[in-house]
C-alpha cells in the first residue's frame, strides 16, 4: 500500500515539475502527448517481452514503418527499438536485484529474450557491465547500506 501511494505522489510530483513554465521534461515525457508516439510507448511498455519490430509496432499504431520510426526518433530522440532495448534493460536490472533466485536466463525471458547469451550481450552494450557482475555490485550495495544503517541505529 506504502509503495503504491509513494509511488503515486512520484508520478504527480513529476507531473507538476515537468508541466512547470520553463521545465524541461525529458523527451518521452512529451512524446507521451503525441497521439502516435504515446500510443507506441504504451504498447512498449505495456508489453516489452513482446517480439516487437518497427512494422508490427506501426501496424498497432495504425501508422506506416517509416511514419512511425521518423516521428518517435523526432519525439523522442532515438529509434522505437533503440528505446524498446533500453526500456528491457531498465526492467531487467530491477529483475536481478529485486529476484535474487532467478537466473539470467529467466531475467532474459521476461524481458523478451530467448536467448541468454544475446540478452547478456545487449545488457552489457546497455549497462556497461554482465548482468550477473550487475547482480553482485547491487548486492554488495545493498550489503554496505544495511551495515551503515545498522551502525547510525547503533550510535543513536
Amino acid at each position: 500500500m506504502l509503495d503504491r501511494l509513494l509511488d503515486w505522489m512520484m508520478v504527480c510530483t513529476l507531473r507538476e515539475w515537468f508541466d512547470r513554465p520553463g521545465g524541461h521534461p525529458p523527451a518521452w515525457w512529451a512524446a507521451q502527448r503525441d497521439s502516435v508516439v504515446g500510443r507506441a510507448l504504451q504498447l512498449l511498455h505495456a508489453e516489452p517481452a513482446a517480439p516487437w519490430t518497427v512494422a508490427t509496432l506501426a501496424d498497432r499504431v495504425g501508422v506506416s514503418r517509416a511514419t512511425l520510426a521518423k516521428r518517435f526518433t523526432t519525439l523522442v530522440g532515438e529509434p522505437p527499438l533503440t528505446y524498446l532495448t533500453r526500456w528491457r534493460m531498465t526492467l531487467a536490472a530491477d529483475l536481478l536485484v529485486e529476484q535474487p533466485s532467478s537466473t539470467v536466463a529467466d531475467v532474459a525471458a521476461a524481458v523478451g529474450y530467448s536467448d541468454p547469451f544475446g540478452f547478456s550481450a545487449a545488457f552489457k552494450r546497455v549497462r556497461r557491465v554482465n548482468p550477473s557482475e550487475f547482480r553482485r555490485s547491487s548486492a554488495a550495495s545493498d550489503d554496505r547500506g544495511r551495515d551503515a544503517a545498522a551502525s547510525d541505529g547503533r550510535r543513536g
